[in-house]
């Protein structure tokens, strides 16, 4: 492996301090760390790239920060099949699911190739205006559609093309397994195994009580249209970008055909993972 990618969470200063430190390190092992341009102005040394670069550059790919940081490293990627080695440095930290103990043993076990990888699927997300595709996007947690001024959202829904029905609620949530412990939850969606291949459709807090969130095979695709009637709404997607969607836009979600790729840490399964982010009883086993 000769170089390693280091995205950090720029506004939190143990990120960047360790991030120097870890620049420092890979250096005296002959690997070369590489960063974006703004990045590159605080952490050497290293080799600084545009984001559109970065990806074509680099064997794999070491985030310090919390979710929202792997979020962007995953959008950063752009499709190759590159590993990503979250460090949590932020709050709950489902992605970045190791700790900075653990950082510099995962990271000699990265460089002489010793890890597996774990494929989390992505959703590819399109939106359409006036009968023409305006723009196309990536997805590893989720697709959010909500209302705004304070009123409910009316969006018809169609999943593999068959109407389901027209939400009345304050949005609706389209999320990966990876995303199920994200938004989704919140909404009351189920929590599902990272690996599986399937869809979550979460309305959130719909005026009837008895549209619940539903799960369907990855294979199917969600076509959601904005009511006639409908204005102030906004697509947001891995909580980072933003779209306003007016009447008659039409939203067109699928799997993606790019997965990104995960350093596992064998010492920790998911379960030990969501138990511990979510607080669960831990009882003491008797002898």
């Amino acid at each position: 492996m000769k170089r390693i990618g280091l995205v950090i969470k720029m506004s939190n200063p143990e990120a960047v301090k360790l991030g120097c430190e870890v620049s420092e390190w890979l250096s005296k092992r002959g690997v070369e760390a590489c960063v974006d341009e703004a990045t590159g102005a605080v952490v050497t040394p290293a080799r600084k790239a545009g984001a559109d670069e970065l990806a074509g550059l680099i064997d794999a790919m070491v985030v310090l920060g919390g979710d929202g940081m792997m979020l962007s490293a995953a959008r950063l990627i752009n499709g190759r099949k590159v590993p990503i080695l979250g460090i949590n440095m932020g709050g709950l930290g489902f992605l970045t699911a190791s700790t900075v103990t653990e950082l510099y043993p995962l990271l000699e076990r990265l460089i002489s190739g010793d890890y597996t990888l774990e494929e989390r699927m992505m959703l590819t997300v399109s939106l359409t205006r006036g009968g023409e595709t305006t723009s196309t996007h990536k997805v590893l947690n989720d697709a959010v559609i909500k209302g705004g001024n304070g009123r409910l959202a009316r969006l018809e829904t169609r999943i593999n093309k068959q109407y389901v029905t027209t939400y009345r609620a304050d949005g609706l949530i389209v999320a990966t397994p990876t995303g199920s412990t994200a938004y989704s939850l919140s909404a009351n969606g189920p929590i599902l195994y990272p690996t599986i291949d399937s869809i979550i459709v979460a309305p959130i807090c719909p005026f009837n009580l008895t549209n619940r969130p539903v799960v369907i095979p990855d294979w199917m695709t969600v076509d959601i249209t904005v009511s006639p009637e409908q204005s102030s709404l906004q697509l947001i997607l891995d909580g980072q970008v933003d779209i306003y969607l007016g009447s008659g836009d039409r939203i067109d979600i699928e799997r993606a055909d790019t997965n990104v790729y995960l350093v596992k840490y064998e010492g920790k399964s998911y379960f030990d993972i969501l138990r511990e982010r979510l607080m669960w009883e831990v009882k003491p086993v008797k002898a």
